[in-house]
């Protein structure tokens, strides 16, 4: 395993409990202590790394997109025809593509795992989503069977089942080079549509007192809430957020991680609203543009990540600008 962050970390703790053989590198010297601490053979590089693997090798690679063809770079010369390369990160699916048809050239096979179950993945298990020649996954399978939940949530009712389907495990093959990333793009691209909705909901829920704050709101450029006393409620959202836990149709790991964090911080006083994006919800939007298939949830969720980091802030200004111009509307200020 390369990378030793919040994921790569937990799969290494993970393969070990069930009898794994893993050796662990990271640039961060603490890193590596912490999997050697719990049974990994840490060393202090890749070269390092290669040499404590037997062949034919399996090197799993858990950095940043960014970083991986890099890491590749570093490690190809060392590697030997036979050996694979896993990426489990979030790599554009076309980056794949290039990745395996470079390798293959020497003899090197690549899998795209497509990883998500974050930092409950060490209890519960990671979805893995692979990508890349079926004879490689194969061969590979005990590792996916580890790192997945295993059969922990039962299997669809209904579902048709063969000797060969690992979807109920929690991994599953999804096609050729580049597949597993694509499926998991998605997979993110829908996580934005969610977590937005959960977001959008919960505020129409704390801004239901508008009704008891009518009064002291209303000004000449703004229009004034047209009913306030439909509008005087004080919601426990904490509460409200854990009561959908038991039984609602809405419930979700989602909104359990929410529940969490609204029970020990109601106000969200740790959070300032600033919302990143780390590539899958916009290549999955830019893929929707290049199949000409309509995206407008995850379009919209994605864009009001954007407005949460202050960049629609000039147009803002601009539509304020047009009103002053056009009618003599001052800025209301505070």
């Amino acid at each position: 395993m390369i990378g030793l962050g919040r994921m790569g970390a937990y799969m290494v703790r993970r393969l070990i409990e069930d009898g794994h053989e893993c050796v662990a590198y990271d640039q961060s010297t603490q890193a590596v202590q912490a999997a050697a601490a719990v049974g990994a053979i840490g060393v202090s590089s890749a070269a390092d790394l290669i040499a404590q693997l037997p062949a034919p090798r399996a090197v799993w690679i858990m950095v940043p997109a960014a970083a991986v063809d890099a890491v590749i770079a570093r490690l190809s010369p060392l590697l030997a025809p036979g050996d694979t390369l896993v990426d489990g990160g979030n790599s554009h699916y076309s980056d794949d593509i290039r990745r395996a048809d470079e390798l293959r050239s020497c003899g090197i096979h690549y899998l795209d795992v497509g990883t998500s179950g974050g930092v409950l993945g060490l209890e519960q298990g990671y979805c893995l989503m692979v990508g890349g020649e079926k004879s490689t996954f194969e061969k590979l399978e005990p590792i996916f069977a580890t790192l997945s939940p295993g059969g922990r949530i039962p299997p669809t009712t209904g579902r048709a089942r063969t000797a060969a389907d690992t979807a109920p495990m929690g991994y599953v093959y999804c096609g050729p080079s580049g597949a597993g990333h694509f499926v998991k793009m998605v997979h993110n691209g829908i996580e934005y549509g969610v977590m937005a909705a959960y977001a959008e909901g919960l505020s129409v829920l704390q801004n239901a007192d508008a009704g008891l704050r009518a009064a002291h709101s209303a000004d000449a450029e703004t229009a004034p809430l047209e009913h306030p006393r439909r509008f005087q409620y004080r919601f426990d959202i904490a509460a409200i957020t854990e009561v959908w836990r038991h039984g609602s149709i809405i419930s979700s790991r989602l909104l359990d991680l929410t529940a969490r964090t609204l029970a020990s911080d109601p106000t969200l006083s740790n959070f300032s609203g600033r919302v990143s994006d780390s590539g899958e919800g916009r290549w999955t939007v830019q893929a929707a543009i290049d199949l000409g298939v309509p995206a407008n949830v995850l379009s919209a969720a994605l864009y009001a990540r954007f407005a949460s980091r202050g960049t629609g802030e000039f147009a803002a200004k601009v539509l304020s600008a047009m009103r002053l111009g056009f009618g003599g509307h001052e800025e209301r200020k505070g």
